[in-house]
């Protein structure tokens, strides 16, 4: 290793040196002083409160008086000999958000689990669910090292991606006991024969796991999302699956002659036109749909952000984290290919991005009325395909759901409280109330005015003197009661996506462009 190297490895720690020196640890009590309080049960913000925490637990949240008057002193609670305090006055306070679609980067990708586990807690993510993607053993190291805080991570839920090999019922159970056994939390499918999917959803269930499933093109004809959510589902992925159980005058999608799956091209651009093929909104078979998924306590996990690029290409390319954030391996698997996953942009243009903005419409309908009725909705981002950055990627679709119709703290409780349900962690985090973990975002703007101030780039202000600003970003992410400085975060993946552009003297560059 030559000595510009180790220089700039060394630099890029002294953040990490200097924020452990301050926090990293799991204070005997921690104290949280004067912010407004958003606790995403449902409840509108409130404030100024001083929140107790003592051993990642929170003890007590505590009103210290009213907008606009000085605090009483006496009303406060008090520290102990050895206790922490953080002052929040002027800030808010919200639970740890939970990214249910969480992939832990991928050799493909060139994205190493300590890059993207810092982006998330950047971003305030103190859950994530993996949904396969990464072999059992390495997850599950992973897991451990979370639970025990020995590494920077968000709390981790491990689903093992179900075994496509699997050729008999019996043999699915056993696959399901087996799996079990090693201690995932759940199953990613992609869609099987019906009789395999049959055997081991009702064997998971049996087992008390949980389990996701992308109901791929391959096998959705057989077996849909109503077939999935009968037979014992508990989150269907993205929203494959859905307009087939929607199918009023056809049972196949209407694909052209000349359509190919594994050319990702007809596959997206074709996905983008499923929802005209449903039933229309608010049709009889569009409302039992609807009505039998709620009544099964069936969770939709969207993952709007991770399509977007099909409905505006040059926004998602062109956003401005790639520059400092994305590491020069992810970009590259981001290029036009034939061969990399989402990587579809053989020749994407304006006809297909309108007919994706017709199928978000069409899409966005389904879910408001979802979570209208009482359906559950979460948000997962899918990240580190498709031009989505980790982190930066789960901001986006808070912002996506918010234009779907969600009024901003329903954003906020599908972030929260709807994903720690989904995963049945919901008595232990997803919303700010006391007994729960002390899973908590510090951010110093309030993000029901504006998402974007969650954004790790912060949100754009004039100022006074007229002059541009940047605003927000997540201040503090507190994890099992440990404080993490979010920016400090941040900085070192710049650091390390820095290092790597200087290693392969590489600059980001825009397809096509030499």
């Amino acid at each position: 290793m030559n000595k510009l190297k180790i220089l700039i490895i060394l630099i890029g720690l002294i953040p990490s040196i200097i924020f452990s020196q301050l926090h990293g640890n799991q204070y005997g009590q921690l104290i949280l002083r004067g912010a407004t309080l958003i606790n995403s049960t449902g409840a509108p913000p409130i404030g100024p409160v001083d929140i107790v925490i003592e051993n990642n637990i929170i003890k007590n949240i505590q009103v210290v008086g009213y907008p606009g008057v000085e605090i009483n002193e006496n009303r406060r609670p008090k520290l102990t000999k050895n206790g922490k305090e953080i002052d929040c006055e002027g800030s808010y306070i919200l639970p740890g958000f939970v990214d249910m679609h969480g992939h832990i980067g991928g050799r493909s990708q060139g994205a190493e689990p300590d890059y993207v586990f810092k982006l998330w807690m950047a971003h305030g993510i103190t859950t994530i669910r993996q949904p396969s993607g990464m072999g059992t053993d390495r997850i599950l190291k992973l897991k451990k090292q979370s639970q025990k805080n020995e590494i920077i991570a968000p709390r981790i839920f491990a689903y093992t991606g179900f075994n496509s090999r699997v050729s008999s019922p019996e043999e699915a159970r056993q696959w399901v006991r087996d799996n079990a056994k090693k201690g995932a939390d759940g199953i990613k499918f992609f869609g099987a024969p019906p009789e395999i999917m049959q055997a081991a959803l009702e064997e998971n269930k049996k087992l008390g796991l949980r389990s996701a499933c992308h109901h791929a093109q391959l096998d959705v004809v057989k077996w849909n999302v109503l077939n999935s959510a009968r037979a014992g589902l508990t989150t269907m992925e993205h929203w494959y699956g859905l307009p087939e159980a929607l199918f009023e005058d056809r049972v196949i999608q209407n694909y052209p002659p000349d359509y190919n799956y594994n050319n990702e091209q007809h596959r997206f651009e074709e996905a983008g036109k499923l929802w005209k093929q449903a039933a229309a909104p608010f049709s009889d078979h569009w409302n039992n749909v609807m009505d039998e998924l709620i009544s099964l306590d069936f969770t939709i996990d969207p993952t709007l952000n991770i399509y977007e690029a099909s409905r505006d290409l040059h926004r998602a390319r062109r956003a401005e984290w790639h520059d400092d954030y994305t590491l020069p391996s992810l970009w590259g698997f981001y290029a036009p290919s034939r061969i990399s996953h989402g990587s579809y942009w053989h020749f994407w243009g304006t006809e297909q991005e309108v007919v994706w903005k017709e199928n978000y419409r069409l899409w966005m309908t389904f879910l408001n009325e979802y979570k209208n009725r009482g359906g559950r909705v979460t948000a997962g981002s899918d990240s580190g395909f498709i031009y989505q950055l980790y982190g930066f990627a789960f901001i986006r679709e808070l912002e996506l759901l918010r234009e779907a119709g969600f009024h901003q703290l329903e954003v906020i409780q599908s972030a929260t409280l709807n994903g720690a349900e989904a995963l049945g962690i919901e008595d232990k985090t997803g919303s700010v109330e006391v007994g729960k973990y002390a899973d908590l975002i510090i951010i110093d703007e309030n993000p029901l005015e504006n998402l974007k101030v969650l954004y790790g780039t912060g949100a754009i202000k004039l100022n006074e003197n007229n002059d541009a600003v940047r605003v927000g970003g997540v201040k503090y992410t507190i994890k099992d009661g440990v404080v993490y400085d979010a920016k400090a975060l941040l900085k070192e993946v710049k650091d390390m996506v820095d290092l790597a552009k200087k290693e392969a003297g590489y600059k980001i560059k825009q397809p096509g462009i030499n």
